[in-house]
């Protein structure tokens, strides 16, 4: 039987367009906007001036910050301007111009790592390395690896929990990077044990990756301390909460962290760039992006260079189709349209999905009707119209009282409302009002 979490949740069509689709190289581009914001917390300081020249993997912003991040060029070339451009989040936000050297050879002959199995690194050099090398939570949330992985003296720290259930639907990133790169995944699962110190892991994987499950099993079969986890596929098992309950039976308390249930929890991509830091000193200057949309010529897996403007990846699956809506940076659940195809690829875009003027289409909002639907499917035990009612009404305080703030913005209250009621519009301007509301009292 598989196994799954036990409050709310829904089964959204899963279109996984391009699962079969093996990831291919985008070509570079002849320039990249890299963000000094690609990471939860202080914004990177910019350490280059226009005109300096400018190798693969130099650090170009270093971290502001113990949540932060460093940045690196992910070309060779030159820094053209330091300029603020719109992003993913739709607003203007500080990024490096380097325009790309099409003479070096460095910029076009991609190296492919033959596989490292022997951990040379001590825990501390590890956690050193994974620091400098500006790695983050490729799963979407973007939080600083080694930040995650600074666990405090004392605490108890028994399992770590890798993320491969990839639930948001169209997303194939994951699932194909852990078909492509299973090994290094394995290795890199090691590594983090060892800057851990602890000797159990789980891999999560849904049963609508079956090939990637059989893959996993047959490689640890013989590895007493890695096991393979199948989960029932149920949106969002991807949340944090959500996969320790359904592996581990543990609840993570209201506004905690899995760490407080004794896990640490880590994305695929996240154990690919550990390994691919650890054991071939390469910074994380790209990352796999799914394109992807149901009238879209050629849908597919890229690995994209960092601050690759996405109209670059549009092109490369032979550009917009006729009728197309929207936009977005993500999946269908979780993503946010972007106001243009402009904006860079940063660490943080795990997929474009191209939606067509009938796909986006929302009803017409109506009042509630008091089925309970927003509730039953709720993950986080939440009210989601009594949320939006009272942001609506403007009772921040109140909505702050019914934890409004442990919403995990999944929309699945918003994707089962009869009365098409935007539930996580409302509840997502209710917590970013709740936070000036809380520094103007502070």
């Amino acid at each position: 039987m598989f196994k799954t979490f036990q409050i709310g949740g829904i089964h959204p069509p899963e279109n996984k367009i391009t699962s079969t689709s093996s990831i291919k190289r985008l070509t570079v581009p002849k320039t990249v906007y890299v963000p000094i914001a690609q990471h939860i917390g202080i914004p990177s300081e910019i350490i280059v001036a226009v005109k300096d020249k400018v190798t693969i993997g130099q650090v170009i912003a270093k971290s502001g910050g113990y949540v932060s991040s460093n940045i690196h060029s992910p070309v060779a070339g030159v820094v053209t301007k330091l300029d603020k451009f719109i992003d993913t989040s739709g607003y203007k936000k500080q990024c490096i111009v380097i325009r790309t050297d099409e003479k070096d050879p460095s910029n076009f002959n991609e190296q492919e790592y033959l596989l490292k199995t022997s951990i040379e690194l001590s825990p501390k050099e590890i956690l050193q390395r994974i620091t400098d090398f500006g790695i983050v939570g490729l799963g979407g949330a973007t939080f600083p690896s080694h930040v995650k992985l600074n666990v405090r003296e004392g605490t108890t720290l028994d399992c770590l929990l890798i993320n491969g259930v990839e639930c948001e639907p169209y997303l194939t990133a994951d699932h194909r990077l852990m078909l492509e790169k299973s090994e290094e995944i394995i290795v890199g699962i090691k590594i983090v044990m060892r800057a851990l110190n602890i000797s159990k892991a789980i891999i999560g994987i849904e049963n609508n990756k079956k090939d990637a499950i059989d893959l996993f099993k047959n490689l640890t079969k013989n590895e007493s301390t890695i096991q393979v986890g199948t989960l029932q596929v149920k949106y969002p098992q991807g949340g944090e909460k959500q996969l320790v309950k359904a592996l581990l039976n543990r609840d993570v308390p209201i506004n905690g962290l899995p760490l407080d249930v004794g896990v640490i929890v880590h994305n695929v991509g996240t154990i690919f760039a550990i390994y691919e830091a650890i054991q071939h000193n390469k910074p994380l200057t790209e990352r796999v992006v799914t394109v992807t949309g149901k009238n879209l010529k050629n849908a597919s897996n890229f690995w994209v260079k960092i601050g690759t403007p996405i109209n670059n990846l549009i092109d490369a699956v032979g550009g917009l189709p006729e009728g197309t809506r929207k936009i977005v940076n993500g999946g269908p659940m979780m993503g946010k349209a972007i106001k243009n195809t402009d904006v860079p690829v940063t660490k943080g875009t795990s997929g474009i999905l191209v939606i067509s003027e009938n796909e986006a289409s929302r009803g017409k909002s109506e009042n509630c009707i008091r089925c309970g639907e927003c509730v039953f499917v709720c993950p986080m035990g939440l009210e989601p119209y009594l949320l939006m009612n009272l942001v609506e009404k403007n009772f921040i305080d109140r909505a702050s009282s019914e934890d409004i703030n442990t919403c995990i913005e999944c929309g699945s209250c918003s994707y089962v409302c009869p009365s098409h009621r935007p539930l996580l519009d409302f509840i997502r301007f209710g917590k970013n009002s709740e936070k000036k509301l809380q520094t103007v009292k502070n």
